[in-house]
């Protein structure tokens, strides 16, 4: 008997309707006899609305506080579920995260899982119960409720998998698959029968909103057999596995990146160290860096410019701007009006020229390059957020994905 792991986001549940399709999808599996976990996110817009109505009683509400709100999105979807497969006359049984056994740190907004107790897991699975798991949401060691942060259903999913040996763990959503880019943004797009785990990661943390890149992450480290697919079709999707054959497919895909913000810091003294205290503050302050240039240099002064998520801006330009009479720097830029565009493919290792084709395309665009970053798969560039959607566009032309 198999045990497969179902996810289903917030517009696989969306409504009454989603719900009974996603109940069917469900309860056929079960008949096909496996066993099955489900785990669900809250429906639509709902935690979008809780954020709105602590907002409504407290600008700045406890993060503790919060967690206990926020959970409560998912537990509504988890119990209408339920109450559809009862109906439809299956056993099932709900389970909150903490009842499922997970077990957090204690970062309020963004806790890790740190262990899985799988007790209540596998007691309801000899019972032959369907079980359906709050997605997103734990427990730390003082048994205070905690959330997993952005795409905390989806790394909810992978742990099960990974803690059950699950068989497969499917990530329903609303596209039938993973696409060489984003097909609402590019027409000939096409989904991917099959893409590796640094690809897959790499996607997701470029701006491919299909799967979170901390449950791709898990996925790879446990080796679980992850499939991305529609809720909606019922189509086969795309398996993420650790090898992929792909016949001089040298790019897989190509994805854009709107939360991003650079920050220059201008004229900082030419000494030894002062990268150190620039990057040393923001991480003391949990500010994540992705991209990061430093000029060459002239008359003992340089220039050091880095990119972070939109969400940090404030506070990083804050740091800079304190830092920057300490360090005898001119002044301190900050520009958001601009996309992170990459290519990601583990071809590119052992084949030259793919930057150059991804720059000439660009090029012949007439769309100007502003920061360059590069590792073994993948190439990312910063241009104008208004011509963000053309480079993506010209890339994918030019790579004839």
């Amino acid at each position: 008997m198999n045990l497969i792991v179902q996810k289903f986001g917030g517009s696989s549940v969306a409504n009454a309707e989603r719900v009974r399709n996603v109940a069917g999808i469900v309860t056929e599996t079960y008949k096909k006899g496996n066993n099955v976990v489900v785990v669900v996110s809250a429906q639509g817009d709902t935690t979008d609305d809780l954020i709105a109505k602590a907002h409504e009683i407290n600008p700045n509400p406890s993060p503790r506080e919060m967690d206990v709100l926020l959970t409560a999105g998912e537990q509504m979807s988890m119990a209408l579920l339920a109450m559809e497969i009862e109906r439809l006359g299956f056993p099932v049984k709900t389970l909150t995260g903490w009842q499922a056994g997970f077990l957090t740190d204690s970062t309020h907004g963004n806790a890790r899982i740190r262990r899985i107790n799988n007790e209540r897991l596998d007691n309801e699975l000899g019972k032959h119960n369907i079980v359906i798991v709050a997605g997103f949401q734990g427990m730390n060691r003082y048994d205070d409720l905690t959330t997993l942060g952005r795409g905390g259903s989806d790394t909810s999913a992978v742990a099960i998998a990974a803690s059950l040996h699950a068989d497969l763990c499917q990530i329903y959503t609303d596209v039938d698959g993973v696409y060489t880019a984003d097909p609402r943004l590019v027409k000939n797009a096409h989904k991917m029968d099959a893409i590796t785990y640094d690809e897959m990661l790499e996607l997701a943390t470029l701006g491919a909103g299909v799967l979170h890149n901390r449950s791709v992450e898990m996925a790879k480290k446990y080796n679980v057999n992850l499939e991305v697919l529609s809720s909606l079709t019922r189509n086969p999707g795309t398996i993420v596995k650790e090898v992929v054959r792909v016949e001089k497919m040298l790019i897989r895909g190509v994805a854009k990146d709107n939360n991003v913000a650079r920050i220059s810091i201008i004229g900082v003294p030419d000494t030894p160290g002062i990268a150190f205290k620039i990057f040393s503050h923001l991480a003391a302050k949990k500010v994540n860096v992705d991209i990061i240039l430093q000029s060459i240099g002239r008359e003992n002064k340089k220039d050091i410019s880095f990119t972070v998520a939109r969400e940090n801006q404030e506070l990083a330009v804050a740091i800079m701007e304190d830092l920057r009479q300490t360090l005898g720097a001119q002044k301190v830029i900050c520009d958001d009006n601009i996309s992170k565009v990459s290519i990601v493919g583990a071809g590119m290792q052992s084949n030259p020229g793919v930057a150059s084709k991804m720059f000439e395309a660009l090029a012949e665009e007439n769309i100007n390059i502003q920061m360059i970053s590069t590792s073994e798969i993948k190439i990312s560039v910063l241009v104008a957020q208004e011509e963000s959607e053309k480079a993506l566009n010209a890339i994918h032309d030019a790579f004839d994905l």
